[in-house]
C-alpha cells in the first residue's frame, strides 16, 4: 500500500527530531532515506510503524489514516513489518519458529503457522536452514530470516532500519542484490533508512536526503546525484566540489573563464556550481584550464593512477583517475568539461 506523510513533527525534550516531513510513497516502491546520524531517520520510521506518535501531522497507509490528531492505530493493526539493525531474532527458537511466530500470534495452529513459515523461507532461499538456531547462521542468513518474518506478518509495508550496518563490506554488497530481489518478489512498499548514500542509491527506486529533521530533496538516485537542488545535497551525495561562479547572459564563468554547464537559468550574478570528478580533466585540448589542483595522495591501480586532488581549501579532495604518474604535493592544471549550476 502507498504511504502518505503530511507535515510530520516530533520533538524530544524540546528539541525537534522531525521538523515538518512530507512525502508521497507509491505502493510497491522501494524508498530510501539517507542522512547523517541524528537527522531524524529512525524517528520517522518509528512513527510510520506506530511505535511513537507524532506531535503534529498525519500518516496514511493506503486509504487509511493511521496517525494524526485524535488518531493512533496501534502497531499490530497497521500490517507493517519492521527489520531492525539487530535483526531481533529469538535465540531459543529455530529459523522456522522465528518466522512462524507472527502467524501463531495471529491465531493459526502450530502446524499451519509452520507451513506458512516454510513458504516464506522458500522466498528468501532458506528452506534448508529451517531447523537451525540463529546463532548457527551467518549475518546475511539472519538478515534473510528477519525478512521472511516480515512476509509472514502479511505486511503490506516493510520498514528497514539500517539493516546492513552489522555486515562486513563484501556481504553488504551481496545483500544489496538480495534486498532488491526480495522487494521485487514480495511487492511490498519498502522504506529503507541508511547513512550510507552508496547503499541507498544502489537499492532505491526513489530516495530522500534528510538533514535536521527535514527532507532536503526527494527524487530518483540519478536525479539527486546529477541534479541536486541545493549545495547541501550536492556536498552530501557523491564526490564533488561546490565552487563559486558567475552567471550572466546565459553563460557560466569560473574564475573569469566560460565553462560548459547544465542547469542554466535563474537569476544572474554570483551563483554556485557543482563539479563532479568526471567533469574535471587534466590538460585537455580545446578546453580552458580553469582550476589549479593539488595532489594530496596517489596510488597506482594498474593502468592508471588514482589521485586525491584538492581543488579548494574548504572542499574535500576529489578522486581522479590519471593516466600519468603523479606524486603528493604536485600541482595539477584541470580543465572543465561540464558541471551543474545549482538553483539560486
Amino acid at each position: 500500500m502507498s504511504i502518505s506523510l503530511c507535515d510530520l513533527q516530533k520533538s524530544f525534550g524540546g528539541k525537534p527530531a522531525l521538523a515538518g516531513v512530507s512525502a508521497e510513497i507509491a505502493a510497491g516502491e522501494f524508498f530510501a532515506i539517507v542522512g547523517a546520524s541524528g537527522c531524524g531517520k529512525s524517528t520517522l520510521l518509528r512513527l510510520i510503524a506506530g511505535l511513537d506518535e507524532p506531535d503534529a501531522g498525519e500518516i496514511h497507509l493506503g486509504a487509511r489514516q493511521v496517525s494524526g490528531r485524535g488518531v493512533h492505530v496501534p502497531p499490530e493493526a497497521r500490517k507493517v513489518g519492521f527489520v531492525f539493525q539487530s535483526y531481533a531474532l529469538w535465540p531459543h527458537l529455530d529459523v522456522r519458529g522465528n518466522v512462524a511466530f507472527p502467524a501463531e500470534s495471529a491465531g493459526l495452529s502450530r502446524a499451519e503457522a509452520a507451513r506458512h513459515a516454510d513458504r516464506h523461507l522458500a522466498t528468501v532461499a532458506l528452506s534448508d536452514y529451517a531447523t537451525r538456531k540463529p546463532a548457527d547462521l551467518s549475518g546475511g542468513q539472519r538478515q534473510r530470516v528477519a525478512l521472511a518474518r516480515c512476509l509472514a506478518q502479511d505486511a503490506g509495508t516493510i520498514l528497514m532500519d539500517e539493516p546492513l550496518a552489522n555486515l562486513d563490506p563484501h556481504l553488504r554488497h551481496v545483500m544489496e542484490d538480495e534486498l532488491v530481489a526480495f522487494h521485487r518478489q514480495s511487492g511490498a512498499t519498502t522504506v529503507y533508512i541508511t547513512h550510507d548514500q552508496r547503499e541507498a542509491m544502489a537499492v532505491a527506486d526513489r530516495m530522500a536526503v534528510m538533514r535536521d529533521g527535514r527532507f532536503l530533496q526527494v527524487g530518483t538516485p540519478g536525479e539527486i546525484y546529477e541534479r541536486p537542488q541545493s549545495a547541501a545535497v550536492a556536498r552530501f551525495i557523491g564526490q564533488g566540489a561546490v565552487l563559486p561562479v558567475e552567471y550572466r547572459q546565459g553563460r557560466v564563468f569560473l574564475q573569469g573563464r566560460p565553462v560548459s554547464m547544465r542547469g542554466l537559468g535563474g537569476p544572474e550574478g554570483a551563483r554556485e556550481a557543482l563539479f563532479r570528478p568526471a567533469d574535471l580533466v587534466p590538460g585537455a585540448e580545446g578546453l580552458p584550464e580553469c582550476l589549479e589542483g593539488r595532489i594530496v595522495s596517489a596510488l597506482y591501480r594498474g593502468g592508471h593512477w588514482e589521485a586525491k586532488v584538492s581543488v579548494a581549501d574548504d572542499q574535500p579532495p576529489l578522486t581522479l583517475h590519471l593516466p600519468q604518474k603523479v606524486t603528493a604535493g604536485e600541482s595539477l592544471s584541470l580543465a572543465v568539461r561540464g558541471g551543474w549550476l545549482l538553483p539560486a
